[in-house]
């Protein structure tokens, strides 16, 4: 099993910055993608960043050149960490996001969700 915990977020004025991370434990050498998802107020899920252990890693055009995702040595921390640093946020980037992580023994594993506000 993987079990995941979230942490970050909050509330942002329009331009400011929050990041979020998700740390993974337990089978974490059966993780073969770990993603970022939001679901903004009324609309659908949406992937933002998708990271693999062996691929690059992409971002959504709503996204990209605004967010960015870093992933620790799991070697090093033996924990599987992905922070997501979102900066010039915008009203649109309201939503709660959650963590994602793919397994290749147990499937989809979801984290518990964080709310990120952005307002003046």
């Amino acid at each position: 099993q993987v079990r995941l915990v979230e942490s970050g977020g909050g509330l942002a004025e329009p331009g400011g910055s929050l990041t979020l991370s998700c740390t993974a434990s337990g089978n974490i050498a059966s993780i073969y993608a770990m993603n970022w998802y939001r679901r903004a107020p009324g609309k659908q899920r949406e992937l933002i960043v998708a990271v693999t252990s062996s691929g690059p890693t992409t971002y959504a055009d709503s996204v990209k050149g605004r967010f960015i995702c870093s992933r620790d040595n799991v070697r090093t921390t033996g924990h599987h960490t992905v922070t997501l640093q979102m900066n010039s946020l915008k009203p649109e980037d309201t939503a709660v996001y959650y963590c994602n992580v793919r397994s290749a023994t147990s499937g989809d594993h979801w984290g518990q969700g964080t709310q990120v506000t952005v307002s003046s």
